[in-house]
């Protein structure tokens, strides 16, 4: 992180973190209380380890780690993880299309295990199926790798799918109430079809009429096989997005040793600053990477809703034809590239 990006999350943390001196000691500045939590996010170390290197105690840094990512997230979660909106979700699918050539894209789902020691008196609970205990934060990415949507703390031993129903996202595009924009022909489309906009996913998620999933099985026909390429194109943003997260805070490369509140807690805050960082890199074109415990502050920056649920035969056949409107849309597109480079 830069001189200049430390300076200005001080300044704006300043007001939730002045602590004042009592008769017995000096209390640690803003500074301060922010270097060391940023030195636990991006080392990994144990607390004790990073109390060494600020000659503090081991009760100070976690006091302070705990209280740097809650003002983080209270301070510049409206900055840097707003409320969606519909002009937000057409901005995100035109770098979709430029980018990545997937229209009608409004954002790439998916969910991603954070490794934890189990929690005392939970059995399985946070036990996944990759054979570890964890807390899952469950996310949608735009097409510059930044975090739009996040919901964290949900039990590892649960699926994505299950967790994206559960999950403010998901009851909200499930029930229409996202705010997306109304269906559209697609630009330069052959068909003319009317299609609306999506999310995209891997296979764990359910097919819907905005949630887009690759076709499944072997032996697939080479139109289904062009569409599952360009989806899987298209998604890697999000892929990419827990990668550059991962890079620059390295505690998620190990496990955490935390409560799973405070694992709650870290993981906002290091999303919040990853937007962050995402937004001063595009600025300055520096590409240099440096339990239920629910509620609605805590998990995501979407308000909980209730709705239906999904999966009626007719919401199925709708979600299909909408696939097969994309594949159709691939299949025009690769044949006329194909028409063009035989003229040449």
């Amino acid at each position: 992180m830069k001189q200049s990006v430390f300076d200005d999350l001080v300044s704006r943390l300043e007001d939730e973190l002045h602590l004042h001196d009592t008769n017995w000691r000096q209390a640690l500045s803003v500074a301060e209380q922010v270097a060391i939590c940023l030195r636990f996010l991006a080392t990994g170390d144990s607390f004790e380890s990073v109390a060494r290197c600020f000659r503090v105690g081991g009760s100070t840094v976690r006091k302070s780690v705990s209280r740097v990512c809650e003002a983080i997230w209270k301070v510049l979660r409206d900055d840097y993880l707003p409320a969606p909106t519909m002009e937000m979700w057409r901005r995100n699918a035109d770098v979709f299309l430029s980018r990545w050539g997937f229209p009608h894209c409004v954002g790439a789902v998916d969910g991603k295990h954070v490794n934890v020691f189990a929690p005392p008196n939970s059995g399985t609970t946070f036990f996944n199926y990759k054979g570890f205990f964890s807390v899952v934060l469950m996310a949608v990415a735009d097409a510059d790798s930044r975090f739009v949507v996040v919901d964290i703390g949900d039990f590892g031993s649960n699926s994505d799918g299950g967790i994206f129903r559960r999950s403010a996202f998901g009851q909200r595009l499930l029930s229409g109430c996202l705010n997306l924009p109304p269906d559209e022909q697609l630009s330069n489309s052959p068909t003319g079809d009317v299609i609306p906009y999506v999310f995209i996913a891997d296979e764990a998620f359910p097919l819907g009429k905005n949630l887009m999933k690759p076709y499944p099985g072997r032996g697939l026909t080479n139109e289904k096989s062009l569409f599952n390429y360009h989806l899987s194109r298209a998604r890697r943003v999000v892929e990419s997005a827990f990668g550059i997260l991962t890079q620059r805070f390295r505690i998620y490369h190990r496990k955490m040793c935390i409560l799973p509140e405070t694992v709650v807690s870290v993981v906002k805050a290091t999303v919040v600053l990853h937007n962050m960082l995402q937004a001063v890199s595009a600025q300055t074109a520096d590409c240099d990477l440096g339990a239920q415990y629910e509620n609605e502050d805590t998990l995501s920056n979407l308000g909980r809703t209730t709705g239906p649920q999904g999966g009626c035969v007719k919401e199925r056949k709708e979600a299909i034809a909408v696939r097969e409107a994309f594949k159709d849309h691939f299949i025009s597109h690769h044949t006329a590239a194909n028409s063009a480079n035989t003229a040449q």
